[in-house]
């Protein structure tokens, strides 16, 4: 049953994916498709690190309300960004080479997710409310330290920052491709080959313990995988708050398993429908302005409010 969703998903990524590179093509084909290719391949390879980092994430925190940009992440990276500006000024971020700044970024995120992020998932773990207050807190705690960052600064370099803060789909860091491709795809591999791991750490920290798989120890791991996969596609696109939410509840909704086999790659490609179809809903047939971020970000919340409603009656 589950191998016929995944094959219907993977043709439906199929058809958004050749009607995101034709439709509409003025001028030489060649070129539109090497454009288009490279800004499909950065929407296919958000969506995938996106999708598999929230599905990890909740795995790991044993709810499936929490997801790394509501816990953080999301403000951790421009913290990180302003405080980047901040010290070298606006003139020497831009000239630092992109795929340095990259490997920086998900460096220090990897560093910053396993000391905070990984205490409190070891302190909440099972309780749903203290752990999304807590996460709330911290967002709103790195959140400030960005702000008061970003009054100390001229405002050249605050238009740097600003530029970088906000999700951009249709403006995605194509030079950043390949680092961000090798990157990713290894992460993404990895994640693979924890996924019968993950089925175990899924069961809670008692049932993992008794299985022989340390609950500690996968939380980590897992951990350091969802950093470099935050940090990629956050430095391709910008910070996006409920996309992985949003991404999670569908696959949980098609796919109703715990088997990771199947969650993990079902998750990248609902992603992809989403991102590849939505981009080429807004772009070539409604001809809106909007960002699809915007619409992302509102179904998004909704979902949230609506999984978050859903756990208080229970």
């Amino acid at each position: 049953m589950y191998r016929n969703r995944l094959l219907l998903l993977t043709l439906a990524l199929l058809a958004c994916a050749l009607a995101y590179l034709f439709t509409g093509v003025k001028g030489s084909l060649e070129f539109a498709l090497m454009f288009r290719g490279k800004k499909l391949a950065a929407l296919l390879l958000i969506g995938a690190a996106q999708a598999v980092a929230a599905v990890m994430f909740q795995t790991i925190s044993g709810n499936r309300i929490l997801t790394p940009a509501i816990m953080g992440f999301d403000a951790l990276y421009v913290l990180i960004l302003t405080a980047a500006v901040v010290a070298l000024g606006a003139p020497a971020y831009q000239q630092l080479d992109p795929g340095l700044l990259m490997l920086t970024n998900a460096t220090l995120m990897c560093a910053a997710a396993v000391m905070l992020f990984g205490l409190l998932l070891r302190k909440g773990q099972g309780d749903l409310m203290r752990m999304l207050l807590t996460g709330v807190v911290l967002a709103v705690m790195l959140r400030s330290i960005t702000g008061l960052l970003q009054r100390v600064i001229d405002p050249s370099e605050y238009a740097v920052v600003q530029a970088a803060s906000f999700a951009r789909f249709s403006r995605a860091e194509t030079d950043l491709l390949g680092v961000s491709a090798l990157l990713c795809c290894g992460a993404l591999g990895l994640a693979w080959r924890m996924r019968h791991r993950l089925d175990v750490l899924a069961l809670g920290p008692v049932a993992s313990t008794s299985l022989g798989e340390p609950p500690l120890r996968g939380q980590r791991r897992a951990l350091l995988l969802i950093s470099v996969l935050v940090a990629v596609s956050t430095a391709l696109v910008g910070p996006v708050a409920f996309f992985g939410l949003l991404v999670s509840a569908l696959t949980y909704l098609v796919l109703p398993t715990y088997r990771h086999a199947i969650l993990l790659p079902g998750s990248a490609l609902i992603s992809g429908v989403i991102l590849v179809g939505g981009q080429w809903a807004l772009e070539r047939v409604f001809a809106f302005t909007t960002p699809l971020s915007v619409v992302v970000e509102f179904l998004g919340g909704v979902v949230f409010l609506l999984l978050l409603m859903k756990g208080l009656k229970r």
